[in-house]
């Protein structure tokens, strides 16, 4: 592999590590999710990498749960995590948790005391802050950093004996209060926190911190390569200073950072989206208006379109925002040859076509896939009552109209020339019914080559049509006029449509595009034999110029 120049800047570190011989050839990442919410798009970015990324290199990955924090673990985080990185395509190598190495890094925090390296401290939180500095001034010493080996030892053991309380004490490694990273200015490497954990039980009464415990989860796993996003540079100095100095892995992995995913109209927040949830302003996790990877299943979108998403976006070591115009590209780039259409009429209108014959029905053929001649034609009826499309009709007709308008004649799909010769209308005003009138010599594939018509509307059959319920969907937050992204009040409209007879068929998870709408799936949740419920996918127009 390392023969080839890599499209991305990771791949191209990692080639020099191969050509070097640093990890012997090897390349061995991890994926490691805390548990405390669904994924989201931005977490489908960086399973695609890891996974790969191993992949390219004959490695493997590794799925590790993030739960150094001692708080009860939900099987359901856990469930839909796995469920994630399945649909997308992946299966890792090993399924481990952090807390298994608790003895481990209780034994580095020992090594790191023994080497004068460590110390315990008895600053208050505020204290703490206080002593910190700040990025133009340097940090203060605690009291208590010149502590002998032996003292900090003992105390630590006695923090491990519970006779603590919370927030009482701290490890804290010594490292240089006058560092210009403050992360560097003596960390917190474990604290007190007397709650039981969902894995270790009451075992621990002290936890390690994040920053302390991830690359001793990396080394214990023979990871090479640990690649985080760019939040994570400013502490990478602390990750090598950790496994240097424990010293416990003579080869200790490389951290490599990318920039995380940000996409317009999209909150990409754990916290921010469990607030949605709880608040009950979502249906639930798998919200089809939500960014998280449950959502975007439920929504119709494939596995090979994120990929094809991740893959395209690339992988940068800035951040930025990515248009989420490019991700529903790519969802329909890649329906456009995978699915079949269907004819469904939303905010229908009745046309009675007068002088078509009252018993008479008839089959017209429809394509299934313009794009794919292969998937072949369907038949569906034809008769003298039909729905047309409320965008279809226009009463008093705007300039460069060619759809249908009172005196105006178009061609119905697959079927007949109709002219509008009245509109019928209720009491109130409104649209009853249209009447039209046919001309029988016109029908498709018959050969007609009389006159033109500029404009051509789909239909369904009045008296086979199947009623549906759609679900359009427009984006969970949007601008306010002073550019701040702001929840969609009117993110998900609802609507009674008419499909063709064959929709009345159709499956829970079932994909189709609805004719000159858009692509839709069938709802796994609500569509059952007695109600079809669809959801909007994609619309067919696109914003978004792919680059030649």
């Amino acid at each position: 592999m390392s023969e080839n120049k890599s499209n991305n800047f990771i791949h191209n570190i990692i080639d020099e590590d191969n050509a070097s011989g640093l990890y012997g050839g090897k390349v061995y990442t991890r994926f490691p999710p805390e548990p405390n919410g669904y994924l989201h798009i931005g977490h489908a970015k960086s399973i695609c990498l890891n996974f790969t990324t191993a992949q390219k290199y004959g490695g493997k990955t590794n799925l590790r749960y993030d739960d150094t924090n001692p708080v009860k673990e939900d099987v359901e985080y856990v469930d839909s995590i796995e469920e994630d990185v399945r649909w997308l395509g992946f299966q890792w190598e090993k399924r481990l948790w952090a807390s298994d190495y608790f003895d481990t890094m209780y034994e580095a925090a020992v090594e790191l005391i023994r080497k004068g390296l460590a110390y315990v401290d008895d600053l208050s939180p505020e204290q703490m802050r206080e002593y910190r500095g700040t990025l133009k001034e340097p940090g203060k010493e605690s009291p208590n950093r010149n502590q002998s080996p032996e003292e900090a030892l003992a105390l630590f053991e006695r923090m491990r004996a519970g006779e603590f309380a919370d927030g009482e004490r701290t490890l804290r490694a010594r490292i240089d209060m006058a560092s210009p990273n403050i992360n560097m200015r003596d960390p917190i490497i474990y604290r007190i926190a007397h709650t039981e954990h969902h894995n270790t039980g009451d075992k621990w009464c002290i936890y390690p911190m994040y920053d302390f415990a991830h690359p001793i989860e990396d080394a214990i796993e023979g990871i090479t390569h640990s690649i985080c996003t760019l939040e994570f540079e400013d502490h990478r100095p602390l990750y090598d200073w950790v496994l240097q100095n424990v010293g416990f892995w003579p080869n200790p992995p490389k951290q490599i950072e990318f920039a995380r995913l940000n996409l317009t109209n999209t909150v990409m927040s754990k916290r921010l989206l469990k607030g949605l949830v709880d608040d009950g302003m979502v249906e639930g996790w798998d919200d089809p208006r939500m960014p998280t990877i449950a959502g975007l299943r439920r929504r119709g979108y494939t596995p090979e379109s994120i990929r094809n998403f991740c893959e395209e976006i690339g992988v940068a070591k800035g951040n930025s925002t990515i248009d989420v115009a490019m991700l529903e590209h790519c969802v329909r780039d890649d329906l456009q040859d995978k699915v079949q259409a269907r004819n469904v009429v939303e905010d229908p209108i009745k046309v009675i076509i007068t002088n078509y014959p009252e018993d008479k029905s008839e089959m017209v053929e429809m394509e299934n896939n313009r794009n794919v001649p292969e998937m072949g034609n369907r038949e569906i009826p034809f008769s003298r009552e039909i729905y047309i499309d409320g965008a279809d009709f226009m009463e008093v007709p705007v300039k460069k109209y060619f759809r249908l308008f009172p005196g105006n004649e178009v061609r119905v799909k697959g079927a007949y020339f109709i002219k509008c010769e009245e509109v019928i209308k209720n009491e109130d005003g409104t649209i009853k019914e249209l009447h039209c009138t046919y001309d029988p010599a016109t029908r498709s594939g018959s050969g007609f080559e009389g006159r033109k018509v500029k404009g051509t509307i789909h239909f369904v059959d009045a008296k086979t049509a199947v009623k549906i319920r759609v679900r359009n969907y427009d984006y969970l937050y949007k601008e306010n006029e002073e550019g701040e992204e702001i929840f969609n009040e009117n993110s998900v409209e609802e609507k009674i449509c008419y499909g063709e007879p064959s929709l009345a068929e159709a499956k829970p998870g079932e994909r189709f595009q609805f004719f000159r709408h858009g692509y839709y799936i069938a709802d796994e949740k609500l569509t059952t034999d007695e109600e079809k419920v669809f959801n909007l996918i994609v619309g067919l127009k696109s914003s978004f110029k792919p680059k030649k």
